[in-house]
This record gives structure tokens, C-alpha cells and sequence, in this order.
């Protein structure tokens, strides 16, 4: 078996750490913490490979305490960003801490952890007592030399505000009080976020004299674009089944890059060694069989969204891909699809043409007759001729029908 350090290094979990030897992970049991700003009301799976992350220092028998920040959320993080945050509501904020309070409960359920939320602090600090008691500990050279500060200050920069420039001042503190009330001494968080987490290390110690340590993972990226990974042409890939559908969750995992698939099994996956291997094996021999991905979507949204919602995922995929029977949908199956693609009102004597046009599969009724005379439209996974109506044999599990576009384009009709 693996030790953790090492277990980290090979699934791409170590970038740099304070410790003065990784291996430390191994030796010692620490409490740790990570932290997210509830800028969204739900996490990208930006966010879920540090989550992952977290896992195997929870398997490994580390302590974790997850903070959700509904006081820097109130600020933003500035690191990254050519130009000021728009602020975000404080009604806004509360839904949204609710609401990833929520994905931690979905992911680490069956877990032992303690999800913070650093207002519960901040909302009491008086102003004076900060700059006195935190602030006066902080070297001005250590803020201004942060690279994104230099960028906004830089001839072409935009700017910063105060309250964005003291933001790593707030993580810092946070690091500082959970030192103080959890005994955290471990801050776990993505490459991105040395800067701020530094900052909290030398609070500690030059506040009360402790010592605390950082650890983090390299960032994601699209080996393609280059950019953070899961930003695709219609935006981020969420974890919150409302912004990114269980479906097209599964389907991005599914049609990630053959030269991705290793990487991401590793960090997205809590499968062994010896299981990716075999995996990786198979996949190299016929690339076509995509038995790398397979087990990739299906492993992902098993954690995400749950097991159930995983195998509806790949029946569904089956049904719409792989010629299986249409009839062998179920009720939560269509409300898989629902969650993707919507629904609109049908009812029996509707010519398939009006409905096309409705449904926007068709631009024209024009369109919609060339599509059906060329056999491009399927219902409930049959080719139906341009004269056809919907009827009630249509029907299946939820009196819906599904109807079908080219090889990617779907619509479910309630009849």
C-alpha cells in the first residue's frame, strides 16, 4: 500500500509545501483545512480535484475542517483578476453558502469533517482590533510583492481597492483563528492560492509563535486550451445538477481527450493503482472502445450526484447512442433527460412537423419535412416518415416520447 505522500505525488496531488518533507503527511496526523469563497452557488470541478484531494488525507487519517467563506466571499479573491470584483449581495451570499455547504454534506457523506464559515468570526471584529491586533503583524513588502498586485498597479493595470488588496490579510486571519480554536495546522488548497495560504503561515507565527504548514495541488488545465479545466464554449462544468445537468455532467467526462483520460482517472477517481492500470490497458489497446472515459464518467458522477444518477447515466447514454430500446426508459431516466434537454407539451394528432418547429430541432416546417424525408429524425429511436402525427403508442415511461436529431440532438415531449 501506497503511503499518502506517495499516493499524492502519483495522482498529481503535490505542487509545493512548507513541510520540510512530504513525508510528514505519513508520520504525523494533522488537522487541516480548506476553504472556499461562495462566489457561485455551487463548486466547479475546478474546485472538486482539491476536494478529491481532501479525501485521501481523510482516508489517510488527517482531520478536516471545511470552511465555506461568507465573510471574504463578501470581498472576493483578487488573485487572478485583471480587474474588480463586482460584489455579490448578502442575501445572495447566504444562498450560496448554503447552498455548497450542501455539495460538501453530498461529496463527504459518510465522512467525519466540520464545515466552518468564517463570518461566524468576522461579523464580531471591530475594525481598530484588526488593524491593531492582525494587521500591525504584516508586512506591507509581503502584500505589494503578490503578483496580481503588481499587475494591477503596473502601468496597464486597473487598479485595486482596498478592501480586494486586504483580502489575503482575511484568509491569513482565517488560518489563524482555526490554528487558534480547531488546532489547524495545515492548510490544503490549489497552487493558485500559495499566496494567501503563506500568508496565514506567518500570522501564526508571528502572532502567537506556532507553526503551521501549506500544502498544495497543481492547477487543472485543458492540455488543449491551456486554460483552468472545465471551462468549455458554453461555460463551467458545475457540480449543482441545475447549472450543468447530471447528463451533460456525464457526457463531458465521456468525451474528454484520449490523452486526458489517465490524468484525470487519478485525481477524479478514488480507484487504486492497480485498477487504473488495468483500465489504461484495455484502453490502450483499442482506443476506440473509450473504456478509459466510461469508467471516468461513471466513477465521477458517482461521487457527485450519487450512484443512481451514475447508472441512469450510462443506461441513458445507451439508449441514445448505442441503439438500445427506447422503451426501456424509466420515470427517473426521463427526468434525467428533462434535467438536459427540457420538456415541451404534446398531444396525440400533433404533426411531427409543428413539433419539430416547436421544439427548435427544425427552423422551418420546410426544414422539418427535408428532416424526416432524409430519415434524420428518430422517435423514441425509430425514423418516422414527414406525414407522421404523435399518437398515444407513443407514449412511454412518463407518457413522454423522446425525439432525436442528427447525433446530438434531443427534445422530450410530455404527450
Amino acid at each position: 500500500m501506497k503511503s499518502l505522500s506517495e499516493e499524492l505525488k502519483w495522482r498529481g496531488f503535490y505542487n509545493q509545501t512548507t513541510l520540510k518533507d512530504p513525508s510528514e503527511v505519513d508520520k504525523n496526523k494533522f488537522t487541516f483545512y480548506f476553504g472556499v469563497d461562495p462566489s457561485s452557488d455551487s463548486m466547479t470541478i475546478g474546485n472538486l480535484s482539491t476536494v478529491m484531494m481532501i479525501k485521501h488525507f481523510i482516508r489517510a487519517g488527517h482531520k478536516p475542517v471545511l470552511l465555506v467563506g461568507g465573510a471574504t466571499g463578501l470581498i472576493g479573491d483578487p488573485d487572478g483578476k485583471s480587474e474588480e470584483r463586482q460584489l455579490i449581495g448578502q442575501d445572495q451570499l447566504k444562498k450560496n453558502v448554503q447552498a455548497i455547504t450542501g455539495q460538501f454534506d453530498k461529496i463527504f457523506e459518510g465522512e467525519k469533517y466540520e464545515i466552518v464559515d468564517n463570518i461566524d468570526w468576522f461579523k464580531d471584529i471591530k475594525f481598530i482590533d484588526f488593524l491593531r491586533d492582525v494587521g500591525k503583524h504584516v508586512p506591507m513588502r509581503q502584500m505589494l510583492g503578490r503578483d496580481f498586485v503588481q499587475s494591477r498597479l503596473g502601468e496597464d493595470g486597473s487598479g485595486i481597492s482596498y478592501a480586494e488588496f486586504s483580502y489575503s490579510l482575511m484568509q491569513g486571519y482565517d488560518f489563524l483563528h482555526l490554528y487558534r480554536t480547531k488546532k489547524a495546522t495545515l492548510q490544503l488548497c490549489g497552487s493558485d492560492q500559495w499566496g494567501n495560504s503563506i500568508a496565514g503561515v506567518e500570522l501564526i507565527r508571528r502572532v502567537d509563535g506556532g507553526e503551521a504548514h501549506v500544502w498544495t495541488s497543481p492547477l487543472v488545465l485543458n492540455k488543449t486550451t491551456g486554460q483552468k479545466f472545465g471551462k468549455t464554449e458554453n461555460g463551467a462544468i458545475w457540480l449543482d445538477p441545475k447549472k450543468t445537468s447530471v447528463f451533460d455532467f456525464y457526457q463531458f467526462w465521456l468525451n474528454v481527450e484520449d490523452d486526458s483520460a489517465e490524468e484525470y482517472l487519478k485525481i477524479y477517481t478514488l480507484l487504486d493503482k492497480t485498477d487504473i492500470e488495468e483500465i489504461l490497458d484495455k484502453f490502450s489497446k483499442d482506443k476506440g472502445s473509450r473504456t478509459a472515459q466510461k469508467k471516468l464518467a461513471y466513477e465521477v458522477t458517482k461521487i457527485v450526484h450519487g450512484k443512481a444518477q451514475a447508472d441512469s447515466s450510462v443506461k441513458v447514454t445507451g439508449i441514445l447512442f448505442e441503439g438500445s430500446d427506447y422503451s426501456g426508459l424509466t420515470s427517473s431516466e426521463i427526468e434525467l433527460l428533462k434535467g438536459a434537454f427540457g420538456s415541451v407539451k404534446g398531444r396525440a394528432g400533433d404533426s411531427l412537423v409543428d413539433v419539430l418547429t416547436g421544439v427548435r430541432l427544425a427552423s422551418s416546417k420546410g426544414e422539418a419535412r427535408r428532416l424526416l424525408e432524409q430519415n434524420a429524425i428518430k422517435l423514441n429511436g425509430k425514423p418516422v416518415g414527414a406525414d407522421y402525427s404523435l399518437n398515444n403508442s407513443d407514449k412511454i415511461a412518463q407518457n413522454s416520447a423522446v425525439l432525436k436529431k442528427g447525433k446530438n440532438n434531443f427534445a422530450v415531449i410530455d404527450l
